[in-house]
């Protein structure tokens, strides 16, 4: 199978009124995440459950032991699976050349880091309620890998990975939907007069 070159002039087309309809929502996600004061978005109620179901998948593969890689696989399995599942659909859709769908799911992927990086930034405070047990996933990485005391610049980082890529996330979209009705637009014959 050949893998497809990166192109914007074999995805399918996008019709203008649901570009139009996809970017507002894009938009109207985007204020209300820059206002939401919380660090947890509705978008976040489905993520939490795939990152719940990350554990114990992620826990059967590392071999589930106490301590050691199969215990850090399973603490770490929720942000993985919570990261895994929007990129393998981001990936279909591209392998499709679906803008639409490659752009939600690109979009999605990158919302994930806004409360991974929220969670992140609760290692110490362990302010957050949590899901299952008392003990933040990131609590018990940053301190087995000795990056307690950072962990607000590195949820910082990642929530600025956020930000950036559901915002090239929209851009891509937008420009690869208008390009298309544009660069058609421009070919189109001039009719006589």
């Amino acid at each position: 199978m050949e893998w497809p070159a990166i192109t914007f002039e074999d995805w399918k087309p996008v019709s203008r009124p649901v570009a139009i309809i996809a970017i507002a929502f894009y938009l109207l996600f985007l204020l209300y995440a820059a206002n939401n004061r919380s660090g947890f978005l509705f978008l976040d109620l489905a993520n939490l459950m795939i990152h719940e179901a990350g554990h114990p998948l992620f826990g059967v593969i590392g071999g589930n032991a106490e301590y050691g890689f199969g215990h850090t696989l399973m603490v770490l399995g929720g942000t993985l699976f919570e990261l895994i599942v929007p990129l393998v659909c981001a990936a279909y859709f591209f392998f499709r050349r679906e803008a639409t769908g490659a752009a939600f799911c690109a979009f999605w992927f990158f919302e994930n880091f806004l409360y991974i990086g929220t969670y992140m930034a609760d290692a110490r405070a362990s302010a957050l309620l949590l899901v299952g047990s008392g003990d933040s996933d990131w609590e018990v990485l940053f301190t087995q890998w000795n990056l307690m005391l950072h962990d607000t610049q590195i949820a910082h980082a990642t929530r600025t990975v956020g930000w950036l890529g559901m915002l090239a996330s929209v851009s891509w979209f937008a420009y690869c939907s208008f390009r298309r009705a544009s660069r058609s637009q421009a070919l189109e014959p001039i009719p006589h007069l």
